[in-house]
């Protein structure tokens, strides 16, 4: 067995697996059930093993009034006829946001069995991540049963007013979770952050969490933050306290686990916000957003932000709340923007199915997909490009953007490409990606080449094809490249 290294990675890619459809998938392939702890070692070598983390989404024990609620709602079946022709009420199985109990569900092979997992991952030193959930756990939760002041309360008047935002419980009336800006999820009960006792149980939930994995995603990590909160719930959460949610919890769980790994799912600007209070990685919706409808100048504009904010973004094209990307960007596109968010700097994250070309997102609330047939050119292109960033040790110590200028006056095609620079004291990688549907040229300026004297040698890491150049010629001009739509090369230069 290889040495296990505790410290995790610069830079990693992650691979989020929506674990019981996979699950349920890989029983039908192999016609037999399969758990977490008999996953067979092909799918290891073909699909996780050049990932340095796996996030198994929804593991925890799901709620059976979120079950109750997720066969019933209206609104849900829509979206379910969407990903299965005909969805039978055992498949539908609740959220895993309504978290019923922070154990594994038994229907995935329980604790034993994802201890088992993890012990498969560390084989190739891969990190696992879990979920947690700040904001709210199921409504039939057992700390329901308790008296305390962990959770929102309302009146009967407040019940009657919104009854989509309040339900009973035992002679009290709770607040559903909520986002501010959508209906609330009635398959839930929002905790108050700003109560002693629910920062404690998130202490020592996150302490439990942590033995058996090495980083949890917290999703919509800033709904606890003071701001947010209050906003959200007005004088029905009390006295705002000094210190905010995450200003208080992870340091008290990193005095404990110091490599345990904060993620968080975070939108409206807030990401700074949250890396400031202790996370190590947050979602850059934005850079999603301009991928999907923005244009080529807007990706290098945002490029520009700096390198110590940008390594602790997570870098995505799709997971598991938004369309596969096949769908939403077409085959060419969704493979020039893979090679970005796996390459720039912080974290990449891929969605199962995704590597697959699979089209269909389906609701969380399910145990099942519908069976589609795999783009072989999609697999082939994806175990190509995670094998190079991971058997070159690619995202390392430097990254820079380079500049791409025009190759003549009339032709200002450069402006579709993006190039930039991963580099150390022994090692260059030079990334260019064209993308846009037009065919483009332009000159590489890369700002720091310590090679600047004799041959210079650009591999492509795709075909194996040498170029080779005078050193002063790359310093004087830059690299001159020409791509057709939406291709891309990786280049390792040496003297």
């Amino acid at each position: 067995m290889k040495e296990i290294n505790n410290s995790w990675k610069d830079h990693p890619n992650l691979y989020e697996i929506n674990t019981w459809p996979w699950l349920t998938e890989l029983s039908e392939i192999y016609n037999e059930e399969k758990k977490l702890d008999n996953i067979p070692d092909e799918i290891f070598q073909k699909y996780i093993k050049n990932f340095d983390a796996v996030w198994l989404m929804g593991v925890w024990e799901r709620s059976p009034a979120s079950k109750r609620i997720a066969q019933e709602l209206p609104g849900l079946q829509k979206e379910y006829k969407k990903a299965i022709e005909h969805v039978k009420e055992e498949e539908i199985i609740g959220s895993p946001y309504a978290v019923y109990y922070y154990h594994v569900d038994k229907n995935l092979g329980g604790r034993e069995a994802l201890i088992r997992f993890r012990e498969k991952l560390k084989e190739d030193n891969i990190k696992l991540v879990l979920d947690y959930v700040p904001n709210h756990v199921a409504r039939d939760h057992m700390w329901t049963l308790e008296k305390s002041d962990m959770f929102i309360e309302g009146k009967w008047e407040d019940m009657n007013a919104n009854p989509d935002s309040y339900f009973s419980s035992y002679g009290r009336i709770l607040a559903h979770g909520k986002d501010p800006y959508f209906p609330a999820w009635t398959d839930t009960v929002q905790i108050n952050a700003f109560s002693l006792e629910a920062r404690d149980k998130a202490v020592h939930t996150i302490n439990s969490i942590s033995e058996i994995c090495d980083g949890v995603r917290c999703d919509m990590a800033m709904l606890v933050t003071n701001e947010v909160l209050k906003r959200t719930w007005s004088d029905k959460v009390g006295e705002q306290p000094e210190k905010d949610f995450w200003e208080e919890i992870i340091p008290k769980v990193k005095d404990n686990h110091p490599n345990f790994k904060f993620i968080a799912e975070v939108y409206w600007d807030m990401e700074w916000k949250l890396m400031q209070q202790g996370f190590d990685y947050c979602y850059d919706k934005k850079l999603y957003d301009i991928i999907i409808n923005g244009k080529v100048g807007d990706i290098r504009e945002y490029l520009h932000a700096d390198f110590n904010y940008q390594k602790k973004l997570i870098r995505f094209i799709e997971n598991h709340d938004e369309k596969r990307s096949v769908k939403a960007l077409g085959i060419l596109k969704s493979k020039a923007a893979a090679i970005i968010v796996l390459t720039l700097p912080g974290m990449g994250l891929i969605h199962e199915g995704q590597m697959k070309g699979y089209e269909i997102r389906i609701p969380v609330q399910l145990k099942r997909r519908m069976n589609e047939m795999v783009k072989n050119n999609m697999l082939e292109f994806y175990r190509s490009l995670l094998a190079i960033i991971k058997d070159n040790d690619i995202k390392k110590n430097n990254w820079e953007l380079c500049n791409v200028t025009q190759t003549n006056q009339e032709d200002q095609s450069n402006k579709y490409l993006i190039s930039y620079h991963w580099w150390n004291d022994q090692e260059h990688y030079l990334f260019i990606i064209n993308f846009s549907e037009n065919f483009s040229k332009g000159r590489i300026k890369i700002p720091t080449l310590y090679l600047t004297s004799g041959k210079l040698k650009f591999k492509n890491l795709f075909t194996d094809e040498i170029l080779r150049y005078d050193a002063s010629e790359i310093q004087d001009n830059g690299f001159k490249v020409e791509l057709a739509s939406w291709k891309y090369n990786i280049f390792h230069i040496s003297s």
